[in-house]
């Protein structure tokens, strides 16, 4: 049995203290993830140097928290959850596949053009949020809106990943989900842990 990693270890800590590994994520539609993973499918057909992300956890990180005290959650989820509610749902455009680094990539991600700037608007007002409560600290570097496709597995070292067909057609992203992440040696596990959905239209 593999050993835990020095976080995971920590993040049990003492009774009473336990903490978790959150972030906070911007989903699209179930339709339109589902088409998306198919596509992805078909994109990395026969490439047994990656490991695709399951088609349910296909999503952009808005905000990554790290580790919290699990009794803080609620208030998170307030605090994130509360400051989009009312924003409109995000519309995003794939433009392109990107290795990542550019050199020696360890994962292929789908480039998203934001419209009108929704998705952005979104990670702004959950970032200024949980700024507010102490739990987060914005990045200075802009924010860029992509999702995570495959990732290189461990050891290998992976060719380009060129689309041999057309980019999938636009994205509506509604829903914006706080997640628990559990580390894995075989992966991270997401587990949602509250969920709000923004208005279409």
């Amino acid at each position: 049995m593999a050993r835990n990693s020095p976080s995971e270890r920590r993040s049990s800590g003492r009774p009473g203290s336990p903490r978790v590994r959150l972030f906070l994520a911007l989903e699209p539609r179930e339709e339109d993830r589902a088409a998306l993973a198919e596509w992805r499918d078909r994109l990395v057909q026969g490439r047994d140097d990656l490991r695709p992300s399951a088609a349910e956890t296909l999503h952009l990180t808005l905000v990554f928290l790290g580790y919290q005290a699990e009794k803080d959650v609620p208030a998170i989820a307030q605090a994130a959850l509360g400051a989009v509610r009312e924003l409109p749902a995000a519309e995003l455009r794939p433009s392109a596949v990107m290795p990542l680094p550019r050199r020696g990539p360890r994962l292929f991600a789908l480039d998203l053009e934001d419209e009108d700037a929704r998705a952005a608007a979104i990670q702004s007002a959950a970032s200024e949020g949980l700024a507010e409560g102490r739990w987060y600290r914005p990045e200075r570097r802009e924010w860029w809106p992509h999702m995570t496709l495959a990732r290189v597995k461990r050891g290998r070292r992976a060719e380009p990943l060129d689309p041999a067909e057309p980019l999938p057609g636009p994205l509506l992203a509604p829903l914006v989900t706080l997640y628990r992440s559990t580390l894995r040696p075989q992966g991270a596990v997401y587990t949602p842990l509250e969920r709000v959905e923004l208005r279409c239209g």
